[in-house]
């Protein structure tokens, strides 16, 4: 019934959607403009809507440096509980993965944070012919910080650890390692006659200048701060050490972090060639400049040989990766496009044998097909308001959280999760997903001894099920952030509230976009909608060009401090702009 009660105001939006679409699309160099695309200037006095960050960047440290894990867990819990205040962040259900593969393709397999390892499987004529994504936004593994590069990094680079098949962490490039026994210093050993794709020797050298480059500010990488947990990362003097003879690696931390091994394996820690690296004349100004074409040097089980942009890329084989007699499938050729529609006719016309993007109304269809693959993920598919908006002008901080707030009560994510993802995704209450470990021993997301959730019974910070009282609780959230209401629980005409959501245009994400359109018009929120091509939606989100945002995280480690310290001011995945 909510959805047909606002059928008619989403009509009259539909045009205002088609406008704020425009042209853009047609040229993926445009810069699209937003109503955010000039951040507002910080709001001085007492109306002030920017959330006070300073107190979150410290227990971000406290909780990296801390060695008390039951301690460790209570001030995580209280990250989330100053992240969740903001609503800055609106969680709308906990991801799993779906792709189609064809039966005659075997030993494909994903790790728990969606990275997909092709290497070691068997396809005719050991040839895979697939589709991941569109255009990638970065192939220099440090620069990356999506699924789609983070599965094409672990394709063409290897390092130190990396997943099987049963996503268990194992060693890739070290031949043994030794912890300290209280936990600060790590010595890595490497196995012998290791080679870059070039045929020259790769050493433990290429690891540390490729984790002091990463760490460095002046690189510009959005993972950066994967580092601080070495000693020495806040006066850009990470302590890692190669040997003279490059056969050992040592490194030493600022403090005892029982996933350290978790991040060796993580594209942002893989080794680069110095000489590949620099080779470009403007390297120091543009520091992915070296992987902008195909033929650039690597070491992982493919190298790259073409690469038409927007269109295809073709991987080989690469004879000198450390597992090369391993290697089963030979070529992968890859489709680049998000068109979900021509994707899927390739893959049921056998142009396509994999593919990662599948339309939103075909998905009922395939649930008994063997070739549907539906794969537990740890992450959390949300909404990222930025807080910097002209959204919130005149706004104080408790009144950007209460609009913010209502804006999330009104989402009906049942609906989004029962008929927009149709694979039993579960809708979100927190931030953290369901089922991440907590460092102790313990499910995160659970009531206990030391922490109980606002909302008890569901363990969240809200209750996931839509509602009649959702909606009431959203309009008295509204009215104390200071907007009129009419008696029948619409937005006074005096006080409109109207902005942008920016997504990018698979039809999945568009329908979600649409689903909250809908929801949002039962109290006369007008919500524009604004796609765009997935490497120009990335880095309008990141540079802070939209007032609203469709966003995700899958995790990079099982433990809540990768999807909290994203968070921090210094953060380059910190796309909601606090403390910016």
């Amino acid at each position: 019934m909510k959805k047909l009660t606002a059928l008619l105001l989403a009509l009259m939006m539909s045009l205002s959607v088609l406008a704020a679409c425009g042209n853009d699309d047609d040229n993926p160099d445009a810069t699209p403009e937003s109503p955010a695309e000039t951040p507002a200037e910080e709001p001085t006095g007492e109306a002030n809507p920017l959330p006070e960050w300073d107190e979150y960047d410290a227990l971000i440290k406290e909780i990296k440096s801390s060695t008390d894990f039951a301690a460790r867990e209570a001030l995580m819990h209280e990250a989330e509980d100053m992240l969740m205040e903001t609503f800055g962040l609106v969680p709308l259900y906990y991801y799993n993965d779906i792709y189609l593969q064809k039966p005659d393709v075997k030993g494909i397999y994903s790790n728990p944070y969606g990275t997909k390892y092709f290497m070691y499987g068997t396809s005719p004529d050991n040839v895979l012919k697939l589709q991941l994504a569109s255009e990638p936004d970065k192939l220099d593994p440090a620069l990356n910080s999506t699924v789609d590069g983070a599965t094409l990094a672990a394709n063409t680079f290897v390092g130190l650890f990396t997943y099987n098949e049963k996503g268990e962490l194992v060693p890739a490039l070290a031949a043994d390692y030794t912890e300290s026994e209280d936990g600060l210093t790590y010595e890595f050993t490497l196995k012998d006659g290791l080679k870059w794709s070039d045929g020259s020797e790769l050493t433990a050298k290429d690891f540390e200048y490729a984790w002091k480059r990463a760490a460095n500010p002046d690189t510009g990488a959005d993972y950066s701060y994967m580092f601080n947990t070495i000693a020495g990362f806040d006066d850009n003097d990470l302590q890692v050490t190669a040997s003279e003879d490059g056969k050992k690696l040592t490194v030493v931390l600022a403090a005892p972090t029982a996933y350290f091994l978790d991040l060796v394996a993580f594209p942002t820690y893989l080794p680069l060639k110095k000489e590949a690296v620099e080779a470009p004349a403007d390297y120091a100004t543009n520091p992915g400049a070296w992987a902008l074409e195909a033929g650039f040097v690597s070491n992982g089980a493919y190298t790259l040989q073409s690469w038409s942009h927007n269109e295809n890329m073709v991987y080989v084989k690469n004879p000198n990766y450390y597992e090369a007699d391993k290697v089963t499938i030979e070529k992968l050729e890859l489709m680049l496009s998000d068109d979900d529609a021509a994707i899927f006719a390739a893959y049921n016309s056998g142009d396509l044998q994999f593919i990662d993007v599948i339309p939103t109304d075909e998905i009922a269809s395939l649930l008994d097909n063997p070739e549907f693959n539906i794969v537990d993920q740890l992450g959390t598919y949300y909404v990222t308001f930025n807080v910097k908006s002209p959204l919130f002008e005149g706004k104080t901080a408790e009144q950007a959280n209460a609009m913010r707030k209502a804006i999330a009560l009104l989402i009906d994510r049942g609906y989004i999760a029962e008929n927009i993802g149709q694979t039993g995704q579960q809708p979100a209450n927190a931030f953290i997903p369901a089922g991440m470990m907590d460092g102790n021993g313990g499910i995160f997301k659970e009531n206990n001894d030391g922490y109980t959730y606002p909302v008890e019974d569901s363990a969240g910070y809200f209750d996931p099920e839509y509602s009649d009282a959702s909606v009431d609780e959203a309009v008295a959230l509204l009215e104390e952030a200071g907007f009129e209401m009419t008696a029948d629980g619409m937005l006074d005409a005096s006080n409109p509230i109207s902005f942008e959501y920016l997504t990018n245009d698979a039809t999945a994400h568009v329908a979600v976009a649409e689903a909250i359109q809908q929801d949002l018009a039962v109290v006369g929120i007008d919500m524009k909608i604004k796609t765009l091509e997935w490497s120009v939606f990335l880095n309008e989100r990141k540079a802070g060009n939209f007032d609203v945002a469709r966003n995700g995280w899958i995790a990079d480690f099982n433990d809540p401090i990768n999807m909290l310290e994203m968070w921090t001011s210094d953060s380059g995945n910190n796309d909601a702009q606090f403390g910016k």
